[in-house]
């Protein structure tokens, strides 16, 4: 057999090969999808609301600061002689408490001074007088040779009236020496905290020296910022009655669990200027746990977090914030079917949303969070698929009570 003929055999083999398996390919049966499935609805988990009245919380941030700060400086210089014990950073002190004594020696020598020009101007005083008594007898004797004009330098009124400026003058000295030299005594105006002191013992100060920095003790204010959408569910001090309860707890310095009161104090008539959010003084007693020991101290300038209890919102239902959908939208579960339903937020916390329209009492609002959001899809719950499951496994218990038995068929 010769090539050519071989290569003729070899190309038909291959041609019917190819045929062969293009023929099984097209003639090949095609599975199609029958009607096997069975729509199921969503497995979803539902909670029933209810209509009432309800005091929201606003969660803010606030910055501790005290309700009295000043700077201790003298009002007269002088060396400082004495510093008392209870004049050093974190010590308390009582109002008029002595906390330093500056040299009074020279002001001792200025009221004496003082005193002996008042006693001189009244000497002058009394020698004045005299002297007008006797002006007075002269001008009896020749009232009518001197004109009206002349009288009061006949009488000597005007060197009288210069005497009695000179006694004024005197006992103003001698007041203003009085209080300089009750002036080098420094004394605590208010129940105080020491912060800071700038003085020593033998110290050279002059009037307007910073000498040291005292808060009161009786009260701080935590300045809270808060959005101004707020403001109208807060309440201020008025008619002797509080303003609002805020707790204030401090999560880096206090143990978990401890908190402050305080009350909402005053309202800041100006806007932050970076924020552009209101301030509000909140208002602590006692912030350094001075008369109760039990209750953790505030620290100024400390950041801590306010819990404002807001003024009671009625005839709303209370809603989870994580269960309030986009656009202000809620799902809730109706006829075993999903229903969006728009609602009214009348006001937010950082838990809660208040909602005043859009549902009703025992509505079932849907918590699952669904990948196929569509109005009208069926729905089920864990409760509703455990009733289907037990009213089928009766059903099938009561059909085979129905079947009559092998036994029953042979009688």
């Amino acid at each position: 057999m010769n090539k050519k003929k071989t290569l003729l055999i070899c190309l038909m083999i291959l041609l019917v090969a190819g045929a062969v398996t293009a023929f099984i390919f097209l003639t090949e049966p095609t599975a199609s999808q029958g009607g096997a499935t069975k729509e199921t609805a969503m497995l979803v988990d539902v909670i029933k609301v209810q209509r009432g009245s309800f005091q929201p919380e606003i969660v803010a941030t606030g910055n501790v600061q005290p309700s009295k700060d000043i700077m201790l400086s003298p009002q007269v210089g002088g060396k400082i002689t004495r510093i008392t014990g209870a004049f050093t950073p974190g010590g308390f002190v009582k109002e008029g408490e002595v906390l330093l004594q500056i040299d009074p020696a020279d002001y001792q020598n200025i009221l004496k001074l003082r005193k002996s020009d008042l006693r001189q101007a009244k000497a002058d005083l009394v020698i004045e007088q005299g002297r007008q008594d006797v002006a007075r007898q002269d001008y009896e004797l020749v009232d009518e040779m001197v004109s009206m004009e002349n009288k009061e330098l006949v009488l000597r009124e005007p060197q009288l009236n210069a005497v009695k400026a000179r006694v004024e003058a005197a006992e103003a000295a001698v007041n203003q020496a009085e209080l300089n030299l009750w002036r080098t005594t420094l004394r605590a105006p208010f129940d105080a905290h020491i912060l800071g002191r700038n003085a020593n013992l033998g110290s050279q100060v002059a009037p307007g020296n910073n000498l040291g920095r005292l808060v009161g003790m009786d009260e701080y204010w935590v300045v809270v910022t808060l959005p101004l959408s707020k403001l109208p569910y807060l309440s201020l001090p008025r008619d002797g009655q509080k303003g609002s309860e805020v707790r204030i707890i401090d999560r880096k310095a206090w143990k978990e669990g401890a908190y402050r009161t305080g009350y909402v104090f005053q309202l800041v008539g100006a806007l932050e200027d970076q924020t552009r959010m209101a301030r509000l003084l909140v208002s602590v007693p006692d912030p350094l746990a001075y008369q109760h020991d039990s209750l953790p101290a505030l620290m100024i300038n400390s950041f801590v977090e306010t819990r404002i209890y807001a003024d009671e919102i009625t005839d709303v239902v209370r809603l989870s914030r994580d269960y309030l959908r986009e656009n202000e939208t809620v799902w809730v579960m109706e006829d075993s079917k999903l229903r969006i339903r728009e609602v009214n937020v009348a006001f937010m916390d950082a838990q809660y949303a208040y909602l005043s329209d859009g549902l009703q009492d025992e509505d079932q609002v849907v918590t699952t969070n669904l990948s196929t959001v569509v109005d009208g899809a069926p729905l089920r719950t864990s409760e509703s698929t455990a009733t289907a499951r037990d009213t089928a496994s009766d059903e099938a218990e009561q059909m085979q009570g129905d079947i009559p038995s092998s036994d029953s068929k042979a009688q």
